[in-house]
């Protein structure tokens, strides 16, 4: 008998993000399977816990609602930025920016407008406020 998936388990598995539509937006069945070390930060935590107990040749589907996978989407996630707070570059709206945080930590935002005085940065995850369906076929397990 195989053995289901721990906390700590390195699982290879097919999965795919898709939007309750069915429109999908991450997806390796057509690709390499992913291999991922639960517990390590590489898996959003609601889906690793999905994954818990699962046995290898196994197909499941998951629906999680915003608040169980990328969270409520908060206005207040969204800044007016000044633009001699930016890099000397050209910037388009409908653009991902990189940000340097003081601690050195790295983050990113949608540009949702931009003028010469500022731009308006979303840094709201893109899936924040979206329920998503999470579908794995289980491959194995080290």
């Amino acid at each position: 008998m195989s053995e289901a998936i721990q906390a700590n388990s390195l699982v290879t598995l097919h999965y795919r993000i898709s939007l309750p539509s069915g429109q999908p937006l991450i997806s390796t069945f057509n690709a390499t399977p992913a291999t991922l070390q639960l517990g390590a930060g590489e898996m959003l935590p609601a889906m690793e816990r999905l994954l818990i107990g699962l046995m290898p040749g196994t197909h499941h589907i998951f629906e999680l609602a915003a608040d169980e996978a990328f969270g409520p989407y908060r206005d207040e996630l969204v800044e007016r930025v000044k633009r001699e707070h930016m890099p000397d570059e050209e910037i388009e709206a409908m653009s991902i920016m990189e940000f340097t945080a003081p601690d050195g930590s790295r983050y990113s935002g949608l540009v949702r407008e931009i003028d010469a005085q500022s731009a308006l940065i979303d840094f709201n995850h893109p899936l924040a406020g979206k329920a998503i369906r999470f579908e794995v076929q289980v491959i194995g397990i080290s």
